[in-house]
């Protein structure tokens, strides 16, 4: 398995926030877009001149594509800008997203929002959104307590339906081994955890590498 970041951008800070800025509203009102082709009940016309209003803005975004992903690209001092991440994007409609609040420890925390879009059974999260939610909380635990690496297995347990509507999620370090963390996580609505997991993290190489020459954990 190869993982390393790719060459630093030294975007300026200030340019970064203006960047965010701008594209944080487009995405934020195509989120509620995603939601109302789930949900809106208008007459047809209205749905077909949507529809015209959603081309004419796809025809101007389609003007300028970027030659990498948000993912390839890095902010000043080496930190991934993970903009397009389906979790925790700032520029994707298809994230919730998530905001986590990290501990040194690899204690992380999170709420958030699933609606309409993320329905799997009636009334409920789709199994697989909240895998994709709990390995991203996982990621977060060992990225905080410095030992960032790729998912290895990742294994979920579902103790009952979890409710659309507001959710939390906890994540935190189990045990270390070498170049493998172990972390755990649960997911909890109203009533309760609603799934757990547990997942196995692999030491990219570049990190081991640099652990290896003596250097402080990242």
């Amino acid at each position: 398995m190869n993982w390393h970041l790719p060459d630093t951008d030294d975007t300026p800070a200030e340019v970064v926030e203006r960047e965010a800025a701008t594209w944080r509203p487009l995405a934020e009102v195509t989120r509620e877009l995603v939601d109302l082709c789930v949900m809106s009940d208008v007459a047809e016309d209205e749905v077909r001149a949507a529809q015209a209003d959603v081309e004419a803005a796809v025809a101007r975004l389609r003007k300028v594509r970027r030659a990498r992903t948000l993912g390839e690209e890095n902010l000043t001092g080496g930190r991934r800008r993970p903009w397009g991440n389906p979790v925790i994007g700032l520029r994707n409609p298809i994230a919730p997203p998530l905001e986590v609040v990290s501990e040194p420890t690899g204690r992380v925390e999170t709420k958030f929002h699933c609606g309409a879009a993320y329905e799997g059974p009636p009334g409920l999260v789709h199994g697989g959104v909240v895998s994709l939610i709990l390995d991203q909380v996982l990621g977060h635990a060992v990225g905080a307590a410095g030992r960032p690496g790729m998912t290895g297995t990742l294994t979920i347990v579902y103790r009952q339906g979890t409710p659309l509507g507001d959710l939390r999620a906890e994540a935190w370090i189990d045990r270390e081994d070498g170049i493998k963390t172990w972390a755990r996580a649960h997911l909890l609505g109203p009533d309760g955890v609603t799934a757990e997991a547990e997942g196995v993290f692999i030491l990219p190489r570049h990190i081991r590498e640099r652990l290896a020459a003596g250097e402080s954990r990242p």
